[in-house]
């Protein structure tokens, strides 16, 4: 009968080695995070737009700077609510936030979760290359970059080393061939068997030990759904996973019901890849929304709501759509004019169940 390992990142040690992924908007908020935290997980908040659907935002404003100002600050409100919310309903468990490198008030969320008392800052879309400065004062958070490659590992540690003295204290590699939301590839490199977690972990794990000399934990995402996958990528030397779209389908899940009935009811075949105003692909869950995106409809709404990205094909050239408020739209339950994405597994639920239930289940020794 084989246990799974506690997983140490930094000063904190979760009781079993496995990360709940960061979904946005507020699919995955202070309910999911506390209680994957609770069941001996690390919980994740995920932070990006969380002010959209606040007490502290008011769509309706006409002005544009005003609205883009309040934006910014509703943000880190919403942020500081729910980190104590879930902060509340969990008094020991670890919690972290995934902040996206590529939010225009990137600093200022991270610099708010270090506030709070955050265990974890997890960061990707973009390499947080000043993601140490931004918290100094704060060492006792961990810093937990989120890479596709080693090549991507290496540019960080050198920068991290050099500027700051300082090494990641854990790294998470998607694996975007089968990772939800957006993809750190472009889109002719998805399929490309190099990036399969069997090539890049132990890739990885060989640059950080020989070349660095250091015992940095990975942490393998993408594609993970059951006991089986977790066994397969620890034998890969990786020392915990992150899990995404199986959260979805849970009681605690912070997203409309409409939304987790949607994931529960999704059929493999429903899994498409959408472009993005981000200007990476997406892995999402096929509706009338994406078929006009893919199809690249006149009707899908240009309107930038705030300008809240640093680089947005939206913003910038009018295309595609406002991606902050397509995937609004279906985390309060939109499900057809909305944007639901989802990794590789979905359609393999078959019931919505407690979390709790879950991580038991996820954890049974075999």
């Amino acid at each position: 009968m084989l246990t799974l390992p506690s997983l140490q990142i930094g000063q904190h040690t979760a009781h079993y080695p496995i990360i709940q992924g960061g979904m946005g908007i507020r699919i995955s908020g202070a309910n999911l995070a506390a209680a994957v935290a609770n069941a001996g997980g690390i919980g994740v908040i995920s932070a990006v737009a969380l002010g959209l659907n606040s007490p502290y935002f008011d769509i309706t404003q006409t002005n544009v700077g005003k609205r883009r100002e309040q934006f910014f600050e509703a943000n880190r409100l919403a942020l500081i609510d729910e980190i104590q919310k879930a902060r509340k309903l969990s008094p020991e468990g670890i919690l972290a936030v995934n902040v996206m490198v590529a939010a225009q008030d990137y600093e200022t969320l991270v610099r708010t979760s270090a506030e709070q008392g955050i265990n974890l800052i997890i960061s990707g879309a973009g390499l947080p290359m000043q993601l140490p400065e931004f918290t100094a004062d704060y060492p006792e958070v961990a810093l937990v970059p989120i890479v596709s490659s080693t090549r991507a590992a290496r540019i960080m540690c050198r920068k991290w080393e050099r500027n700051y003295g300082k090494l990641p204290d854990a790294f998470i590699v998607e694996n975007p061939n089968s990772a939800g939301g957006h993809l750190g590839a472009k889109l002719e490199e998805l399929g490309d068997r190099t990036l399969e977690a069997e090539q890049v972990i132990p890739e990885l794990l060989t640059y950080l030990q020989q070349e660095l000399g250091k015992s940095i934990p990975v942490i393998a995402a993408g594609g993970v759904w059951n006991r089986g996958d977790i066994d397969r990528m620890l034998a890969l030397g990786a020392s915990g996973v992150q899990i995404g779209t199986r959260f979805i389908t849970t009681d605690e899940c912070d997203a409309d019901i409409r939304y987790k009935e949607f994931h529960l009811h999704a059929q493999p075949e429903d899994v498409v890849i959408i472009s993005s105003p981000v200007g990476m692909p997406g892995r999402a869950l096929r509706n009338t929304f994406v078929e006009k995106a893919i199809a690249g409809s006149p009707d899908l709404d240009k309107r930038c709501l705030a300008s809240c990205l640093h680089s947005c094909k939206c913003r910038d050239e009018q295309k595609y759509y406002c991606i902050i408020q397509v995937l609004d739209k279906a985390a309060r339950g939109d499900i057809e004019n909305g944007l639901i994405f989802s990794g590789s597994n979905a359609g393999r639920a078959d019931r919505i169940i407690p979390v709790a239930e879950l991580m038991t289940e996820l954890v049974a020794a075999r």
